[in-house]
């Protein structure tokens, strides 16, 4: 029978009235993405008292871990530094790190100096590598054994280990402390007690070094389905790729990675105005195009009519295109050998595309305005520029990458000036051409 959903109201209540026992019952069975949400709406006072009723269980550093990211400094604000830092102590190591990098920079040095030193050290262990490496979301808490220890043997270190973060796999390494193989725990637990670990390990295992970009790892443990690569959790490979496309879908539009629905007024402001003033700047380059062919449209003034329809239509199926290559980009799908098949796979939708929007341009433009010229002129520059599109679509951010440039922060713009660039070109040069028959 399917369990009812989460009260989260009535726990709030119970926070604010019951006593500390009563409210650890209701929540003792919740998972922490549930219970991070009862913190939405409770004043100071009550947010320590949950903060204390999770920390006698051990549960609040999971709990932290599951608030939003701009959320949980606030949270962590309204803590006093000794409670802080027993959470950390207590915490696996990457939830440690994620909760220090949420504290205000003139608390960390002194909510780490009450951490025990041997906590403390192999926290700022992992603090010490660059924000986006895999050294920075990793867990050190692990059980490695040697090659020669028997399966019953590694069972019983299990036991004698207890309770790790994730435990899928044994980790084998040699006397310096390699890695040479994994065990999964299936395998251990149906194989003869008396074989060694070497005899039933996976050599090899797949490995990320810990300076690589944490996109790339999660890359690897999608490409191959892992439960873990290395030390990193799923749950920490499960963020990242969150993460990472969040932040990519908000590079694209031109919106800062940490802005939320409601951050404060200014703060959005700086980070939209930019990208709107970068915006404005390639709407000129269209301008001149325009201004260019002011005695065409002059001339015949029904030109104007269709020209936004042929930039925006075009420009709609190039950010289509480009959103498409950018995300494959990130899942490693694209590479040098393969582009120009992706080339002509977009060269063919955009015929399509084309086909199917010129014409229908083309016999709206003819019928509107009676003149047949001017619905070839219109179709056939809607055309075109849907094979302007593919194009860009594909060759603009592959490009971008090439120069060093992060296309999801930039191909957007590019491939929309572009198809209003070519488009405003090919119509009004081809209404300037067959000008005699429009007029």
């Amino acid at each position: 029978m399917k369990s009812p959903p989460f009260d989260h109201e009535t726990a709030r209540e119970l926070i604010r009235t019951a006593t500390p026992d009563r409210v650890l019952r209701l929540i003792a069975k919740t998972h922490p993405a549930d219970i991070a949400l009862l913190f939405k709406n409770l004043d100071p006072n009550e947010v320590r008292r949950l903060f204390d009723v999770l920390s006698s269980v051990r549960r609040v550093a999971k709990t932290l871990k599951e608030l939003p990211p701009d959320e949980l400094p606030d949270i962590l604000a309204m803590i006093e530094d000794d409670k802080v830092a027993r959470v950390i102590a207590r915490a696996d190591p990457d939830d440690a790190v994620t909760i220090i990098d949420s504290l205000a920079e003139e608390r960390r040095e002194r909510v780490l100096a009450l951490v025990d030193p041997e906590r403390r050290e192999r926290v700022q262990r992992l603090i010490g590598y660059p924000e986006g490496t895999v050294g920075r979301i990793m867990t050190t808490e692990f059980l490695a054994l040697l090659p020669k220890t028997t399966a019953q043997g590694a069972i019983d270190k299990i036991r004698e280990r207890g309770e790790l973060e994730t435990f899928f796999y044994l980790y084998v390494v040699d006397e310096a402390g390699k890695l040479i193989g994994v065990v999964p725990i299936r395998n251990l637990v149906i194989t003869a007690p008396d074989r060694t670990l070497d005899e039933i390990m996976i050599a090899d295992p797949i490995r990320a070094e810990v300076s690589i970009d944490q996109e790339e790892a999660a890359r690897l443990v999608s490409k191959y389905d892992l439960l873990l690569v290395g030390m990193i959790t799923v749950d920490d490979v499960i963020d990242v790729i969150a993460d990472e496309t969040t932040e990519d879908m908000y590079k694209m539009a031109g919106v800062g990675i940490k802005e939320r629905a409601f951050s404060p007024l200014r703060e959005s402001a700086a980070r939209r105005v930019p990208w709107l003033g970068f915006n404005m700047l390639w709407a000129f380059a269209a301008a001149s195009v325009i201004s260019a062919f002011e005695h065409t449209i002059g001339a015949v003034p029904s030109l104007a009519i269709f020209m936004p329809i042929i930039a925006g239509q075009a420009g709609n199926a190039g950010i289509q295109t480009a959103t498409v290559v950018v995300r494959s980009m990130a899942l490693g799908e694209i590479s040098s050998s393969n582009l120009f098949q992706l080339l002509r796979k977009e060269w063919g939708l955009g015929l399509i595309k084309g086909t199917i929007f010129g014409s229908v341009l083309g016999i709206v433009a003819w019928l509107w305005k009676g003149n047949p010229t001017l619905g070839l002129v219109a179709g056939l520059a809607m055309f075109l520029n849907m094979l302007v599109a593919a194009t860009g679509g594909v060759l603009v951010p592959t490009a971008l990458r090439k120069l060093g440039f992060d296309p999801a922060t930039v191909a957007g713009v590019f491939d929309t000036m572009l198809t209003d660039f070519m488009g405003f070109l090919i119509f009004l040069g081809l209404g300037t051409l067959l000008i005699r028959y429009l007029t």
